[in-house]
């Protein structure tokens, strides 16, 4: 897969197969358009496309720096690279962007630059300037433009209407079965292992603590999860934290993994922690031998979980 993260770089004159979307989460609604955006380009002999947009557009339209992403950036590509499509087009979401009409829009980016010959977009997909293009006119610039559009219906995507919406909330409340249910993947965080206090340590359960750098990514509800990671091509298990540590009235927010029969330096390195399920609410411990009863409870429940997974 080639990214493009600037449309004048992209310099291909094949003809091609195009989705559009912000694909927050890339869940398997999205990775049915996906799919079966690959599966034309294939049989009509043309390059797979899809063009998604950075910052989100809420963000840039609404400054709504409140809204939390599924993916950071570089977890979408990195999804969106396993799908087999030929080409990423990152295009940097802006307001003059927003203004562009539905025709210039048509016209400069998928006829022009991407020489599209199919479209491929989810049931609901609006475009253009206030969002106010849909299917029909897409359907009609392709009459005028020489492309077909094909529009997966949301009975096609899913029974259950899947939505990046949904799968926030989910995170959110703590339903991480629910969340990978609707990703087909299991949710990840991604950040740089940093030094912490020791606390972890002090209590016979050494963690990692993991800054993620990203403000806009989506932390699940505070609680403690059952995990895995991929480190040196390894696969570990372990529990994780999110939380303020309330038995010691830190207040402050950290991400902390306890990685099981696992002894290397990893501080400074960059990992993603795959979350598998939820064991319990975040909670404040009378005494740190409570906390490290129940450290230890959660250890057995862990791998009683994983056992039976």
């Amino acid at each position: 897969m080639s990214k493009v993260e600037n449309l004048q770089d992209y310099t291909s004159e094949n003809p091609t197969a195009v989705t559009i979307g912000t694909f927050d989460g890339v869940h398997i609604g999205h990775q049915k358009i996906i799919s079966r955006l690959i599966k034309i380009a294939k049989k009509d002999g043309l390059k797979s496309v899809v063009l998604t947009f950075f910052p989100h557009p809420r963000m840039v339209l609404q400054k709504d720096t409140n809204i939390k992403l599924i993916n950071t950036i570089d977890e979408r590509t990195s999804i969106l690279k396993a799908t087999g499509i030929d080409f990423l087009l990152v295009k940097t979401f802006t307001k003059t962007f927003s203004r562009l009409k539905a025709e210039d829009f048509v016209k400069e980016i998928l006829v022009d630059t991407l020489h599209a010959k199919k479209v491929i977009i989810g049931y609901d997909h609006r475009f253009g300037r206030n969002r106010n293009a849909d299917i029909m006119d897409l359907r009609k610039f392709g009459e005028t433009y020489d492309f077909e559009v094909e529009e997966i219906s949301a009975q096609d995507i899913d029974d259950v209407a899947v939505s990046s919406t949904k799968i926030r909330n989910a995170l959110m409340a703590g339903d991480i079965q629910t969340a990978n249910a609707y990703l087909g993947y299991k949710f990840m965080l991604s950040g740089t292992v940093v030094k912490g206090k020791g606390m972890g340590k002090d209590l016979g359960f050494p963690t990692a603590n993991i800054a993620v750098k990203e403000d806009y990514k989506l932390i699940p509800k505070y609680g403690s999860y059952i995990v895995s990671s991929e480190i040196d091509g390894a696969i570990v298990y372990g529990m994780m934290n999110i939380g303020v540590n309330p038995t010691f009235q830190t207040n402050k927010e950290s991400i902390e993994v306890h990685f099981f029969d696992f002894n290397k330096i990893i501080y400074s390195k960059t990992i993603q922690v795959d979350l598998i399920a939820r064991l319990r609410e975040e909670q404040k411990f009378d005494s740190v031998e409570a906390l490290k009863e129940q450290l230890q409870k959660d250890k057995a429940a862990t791998l009683r979980y994983l056992k039976d997974h």
